[in-house]
């Protein structure tokens, strides 16, 4: 197996990596990290959980010089979340690893003014959303001639047609020596065509998912009569899986504050996160789930993208998405760093042809279940015990 220092990392950001209790390289960090560190473009695809984040990080680490006070990379992100995940990651590996990089993270409905003075700092990574970097550079606040990476994470959501042009933008005001790498979990043929149109000579890492989804991830769902009895089951699969830590999906940010307010009536610890949300009630929400005060996290498919939390062992999609990669970034929540994850649907019958088309198209088996006498068990296996109990009541 390749190492980190075959890579060609160097040994003080191997030393932080063990710190962190990361020794060896994923296969995304092991084809990645050399072909950044020698400043070739790079589009990086592997799956959710492979550690994208520091295949691209470490090369920055290396080739920042941080005896400059330059602005030197930038990293775009599609949410506020993955800013602030990258950042805080960011600051991890600089403290573990005692290489003094610094970052500033920069996101649209933010008080700007403070984002103003944190680039007074001039940080050597500016990690934010797409038109707000555009807003600070347009407004010379960042000084994108000194910054010679970028990195667009998420690429198959910041390269559609919603976020082209802005990233495009922003391309465009840095020099065009600058290196540009593109990472995701899943590069359609679109959005390859596009990544390949923005990166000249770009080198592609593609680690082929021998499974569409992590192995370590079980697939089951629940069938409700309708739509209202949802929570109800919910509630019972809640105690039914003696669950520590899960993330419940809402497709509907008025659902989603309805569903965290009947949790919190039946005393679950339950916080919600959503895009309208401000950036202090995310970060309250997030800090809380990441420690014990929150037990449940209610979201909406914002918290799917790039979210990394210890310890979530379910996720539950009270409502199922239309997408099957959407159900794949949800179920990637969990099941992370090897540890073992279940992710829960509960659907009405006329929600059962989503269900087909996540197993065919995502190659997964999602396996029904039912909940009886408070314990998960496979189908009808409760029925026989029900109808014994009923002829002994008939004598």
């Amino acid at each position: 197996m390749t190492t980190f220092a075959e890579t060609g990392v160097n040994s003080k950001l191997i030393g932080g990596l063990n710190k962190g209790g990361i020794t060896q390289p994923t296969e995304i960090q092991a084809k990645a990290i050399p072909l950044a560190l020698k400043n070739k473009n790079v589009i990086g695809q592997s799956q959710t959980g492979s550690g994208k984040t520091l295949a691209y990080l470490l090369p920055l680490f290396q080739k920042v010089d941080s005896q400059k006070r330059e602005m030197q990379a930038i990293i775009l992100a599609p949410t506020h979340e993955l800013v602030m995940q990258i950042d805080k990651q960011i600051k991890f590996l600089s403290e573990n690893s005692g290489v003094p990089v610094t970052s500033a993270a920069i996101m649209g409905e933010v008080n700007i003014t403070r984002q103003v003075e944190a680039l007074r700092e001039k940080p050597h990574i500016i990690v934010g959303s797409v038109g707000r970097i555009l807003e600070l550079i347009s407004r010379k606040k960042i000084n994108a001639h000194t910054v010679k990476t970028i990195v667009i994470d998420e690429g198959d959501r910041l390269l559609d047609q919603n976020n082209l042009d802005g990233v495009k933008a922003v391309i465009k005001t840095t020099m065009k020596d600058r290196q540009l790498m593109v990472f995701a979990a899943h590069i359609d043929q679109r959005a390859l065509a596009v990544a390949k149109e923005l990166l000249i000579d770009a080198e592609v890492v593609r680690i082929e998912d021998r499974q569409p989804v992590n192995p370590n991830i079980s697939h089951v769902y629940f069938t409700a009569p309708a739509q209202r009895d949802k929570f109800d089951i919910l509630r019972k699969l809640i105690s039914a899986f003696k669950l520590k830590k899960a993330i419940v999906f809402v497709n509907i940010s008025e659902d989603i504050q309805k569903t965290t307010e009947k949790l919190q009536y039946h005393n679950y610890k339950a916080y919600m996160i959503y895009g309208r949300a401000s950036k202090e009630e995310r970060q309250r929400a997030l800090e809380g789930f990441r420690g014990e005060e929150i037990q449940l996290l209610v979201a909406s498919d914002i918290a799917a993208r790039g979210l990394d939390i210890k310890g979530v062992t379910h996720i539950f999609n009270l409502d199922v998405p239309e997408d099957p990669m959407e159900y794949l970034h949800r179920a990637g929540r969990t099941g992370r760093s090897g540890e073992a994850g279940t992710s829960v649907s509960i659907v009405t019958d006329r929600e059962l042809a989503l269900i087909r088309r996540y197993e065919r198209d995502l190659n997964i088996k999602i396996n029904r279940k039912e909940v009886f006498r408070g314990a998960i068990v496979d189908p009808g296996r409760g029925k026989p015990f029900v109808k014994k109990r009923i002829k002994k009541l008939n004598r």
